[in-house]
């Protein structure tokens, strides 16, 4: 199974989720600043890195882990990405995209837009970490349900 989290820049929210599902970060027990900041990608990411399917990591089902952006696209992401799928003839069902953007607060936002758009680091980065401290239990549940979910079919299929 190949599980890609997305978000809107690909730098915080699918990272942290992705980290979590890997086990970078341990589930239910919030990062400090200098975790974040130590996880690949996190508020690394500049607009020639949007649209990457970036690999993070392997999962306890072997299950492999990703993150991208998606910008604008919303739910069109989704169905470009099996579109593609489908014209190259994969199966679509080893493949699962996982929207982390209904977790991100407005600290997230404001901290992400400060830093990764306007480049205002040392402003955007210590909001966007606050942010990411205060979803982080929000994210844990997500990826808590994404490994119940494919954890079983992944041992069903093997």
């Amino acid at each position: 199974m190949h599980i890609i989290y997305n978000c809107y820049g690909g730098s915080h929210s699918s990272v942290t989720a992705a980290s979590i599902h890997v086990g970078i970060l341990k589930d239910n027990v919030i990062p400090n600043g200098c975790q974040l900041l130590n996880l690949p990608y996190y508020d690394k990411q500049v607009a020639k890195d949007h649209g990457f399917i970036r690999y993070i990591g392997e999962d306890e089902y072997r299950n492999k882990i990703y993150i991208t952006s998606k910008h604008n696209l919303g739910r069109n992401y989704e169905t470009i990405m099996r579109s593609l799928v489908c014209i190259m003839d994969l199966s679509n069902e080893k493949l699962v995209f996982v929207d982390t953007m209904p977790y991100v607060n407005w600290l997230m936002v404001i901290g992400g837009f400060l830093s990764r758009r306007l480049g205002i680091v040392s402003l955007g980065r210590p909001i966007v970490i606050k942010g990411t401290q205060i979803s982080f239990l929000k994210f844990t549940q997500l990826v808590n349900i994404i490994k119940i979910k494919y954890g079983r079919y992944e041992l069903e299929c093997q």
